[in-house]
C-alpha cells in the first residue's frame, strides 16, 4: 500500500499513465501550431480534431457538421471558463430575457459568475434542495417563466455527490422557451451522459476531474446556439474561443474522455462497490456519524460523512498524519471556517456540517486503503471527542 492514499479526486485527479503518454510528444517533437497553414502544424491540428472526436463520443456530441466543420465542442482552460462563457451566451442568445434560474449548491463557478451578473441587472433565482440534496422541483417549475434566458443546475454536486434530474430540468426548462446548461465536471466519465437524447444545450467538462491535466476543459454548445466568446482575440475554435490552443492538455483530454467511455459501466460498479463497503465500515465503528446526500441518486466514488460534535480540519489534519487525503468539501472554498454553502443550503446542523469530511475515490484506489482509512477513523474520532466539550457521548 502507498505511503499516500489519495481519496481527494474530486478535487483533483492523477493524470492516467495512457493519457502522460498520449500527450508527452506534443512537447518536444509535434510542437507545431495548429493554426499554422503548413504540414508540420496541420498534422497537429488533426490531433487536435481527434481529441475533439474522443470528448465528443463520450458525451453522446457531434464531431462534425454537415460540411465537415468541427462543432459543438470547444476547447477550454477549465470548468470555470466553460460555466461562465454559457451563462453570457445564453444571455446573450435570448435577449429580452434577463432572469437565471440556478441551485443553491452549484459549483462557485456558477454562483459567483451569476452574483457579478446581478449587479448588472440579471435577475437570478436561486432553487433550493432538501436534507439530501435534492431539488425543489416545484420551486424550480414556478421560478422558471417567460423572462428566463438560461436555467443552469449541476449535473452531479462536487460534495454530496447528489444526482440532479437533468433530463427533467432540461424538459421544464425548454417548456418556457429558456436554454438549459449542466455543469458535469464531477459527472463526466463516473455516469452515462448522452446531450442528444436529453436535448441539452450546453454543457461543461474540467480535464483534471477525469484524469488529464490541469488547465483544459471543455464546452458543449449546441449546434445553432450562438455562441458568445468570453476569451476573444484570434480564430481559433471557430472564433469560438481566442488562444493558441494548449495541445497537450487537449490531446491528454481526448484521450481520458476514451479511456472513460470504454470503461465506464465496470468501473463505476467497482467504486460504488467500495465506497459503500468504506460507508458501512464506518457507521458500524463510530457513534453519532451521518452520510450526507442521496443515497439512492448519487455518484458512484463520493462519500460525505458528517461527525457530530468535532471540526473537520482536525479530522483531515489527523487523517494527514496517517497518509490520508481528503478534503472538508470543495476545493474551491478551502480556508473557509464556516460550513460549506452545500451542507448549509441542505439544513444539515451546525454540530454535523462542521465535521463533515468527503472522500472521493478513483480507479487508482484499493479496498485496501479505504479499510486502513476506515481502521484509523475510529481512533481519530474518539480522540476528538474527548478533547470535545460538546461531545456528550452519542446522542
Amino acid at each position: 500500500m502507498s505511503s499516500t492514499i489519495y481519496l481527494d479526486n474530486n478535487a483533483t485527479t492523477r493524470v492516467a499513465p495512457e493519457v502522460f503518454e498520449a500527450m508527452s510528444p506534443f512537447f518536444c517533437e509535434r510542437y507545431g501550431n495548429p493554426s499554422s497553414i503548413h504540414r508540420f502544424g496541420g498534422e497537429v491540428m488533426h490531433d487536435v480534431d481527434v481529441a475533439r472526436r474522443q470528448v465528443a463520443d463520450l458525451i453522446g456530441a457531434r464531431y462534425r457538421d454537415a460540411d465537415g466543420m468541427a462543432t459543438e465542442i470547444i476547447f477550454t482552460s477549465c470548468g470555470t471558463e466553460s460555466d461562465n462563457t454559457a451563462i453570457r451566451t445564453a444571455l446573450d442568445a435570448k435577449r429580452g430575457r434577463t432572469k437565471v434560474v440556478t441551485t443553491a449548491v452549484e459549483h462557485p463557478a456558477i454562483l459567483h459568475c451569476l452574483r457579478e451578473l446581478e449587479r448588472e441587472g440579471v435577475e437570478v433565482a436561486v432553487i433550493g434542495v432538501d436534507n439530501r440534496g435534492r431539488l425543489d422541483m416545484d420551486a424550480l417549475k414556478k421560478a422558471v417563466d417567460g423572462n428566463t434566458a438560461l436555467v443552469t443546475a449541476m449535473w452531479a454536486n462536487n460534495e454530496t455527490g447528489t444526482i440532479f434530474p437533468v433530463e427533467e430540468i432540461c424538459r421544464i426548462a425548454h417548456e418556457s422557451g429558456a436554454l438549459f446548461h449542466t455543469d458535469a465536471v464531477q459527472a463526466a466519465g463516473k455516469v452515462e451522459i448522452d446531450v442528444d437524447a436529453l436535448g441539452i444545450d450546453m454543457l461543461s467538462i474540467s480535464g483534471h476531474k477525469l484524469h488529464a491535466p490541469k488547465g483544459v476543459g471543455i464546452l458543449f454548445s449546441r449546434r445553432g446556439i450562438p455562441l458568445r466568446p468570453l476569451v476573444v482575440g484570434g480564430h481559433q475554435e471557430r472564433s469560438r474561443r481566442a488562444g493558441t490552443e494548449n495541445v497537450a492538455s487537449i490531446v491528454a483530454l481526448g484521450k481520458a474522455c476514451e479511456l472513460a467511455k470504454a470503461n465506464l459501466t465496470a468501473e463505476s460498479a467497482q467504486l460504488a462497490r467500495m465506497r459503500d463497503e468504506f460507508e458501512k465500515k464506518v457507521v458500524a465503528t463510530i457513534p453519532a456519524v451521518r452520510v450526507n446526500g442521496d443515497l439512492e441518486h448519487r455518484l458512484p466514488n463520493t462519500s460525505s460523512i458528517s461527525f457530530e460534535e468535532i471540526e473537520g480540519e482536525s479530522i483531515l489534519m489527523l487523517l494527514d498524519h496517517f497518509g490520508v487525503c481528503a478534503s472538508s468539501g470543495s476545493a474551491c472554498t478551502t480556508g473557509s471556517l464556516e460550513p460549506s454553502h452545500v451542507l448549509r443550503a441542505m439544513g444539515i446542523p451546525y454540530s454535523a456540517a462542521h465535521g463533515t469530511i468527503r472522500f472521493s475515490i478513483s480507479r487508482y484506489n484499493t479496498q485496501e486503503e479505504l479499510d486502513f482509512t476506515a481502521e484509523k477513523l475510529v481512533g481519530i474520532i474518539s480522540r476528538l471527542r474527548e478533547l470535545s466539550p460538546y461531545w456528550k457521548g452519542g446522542r
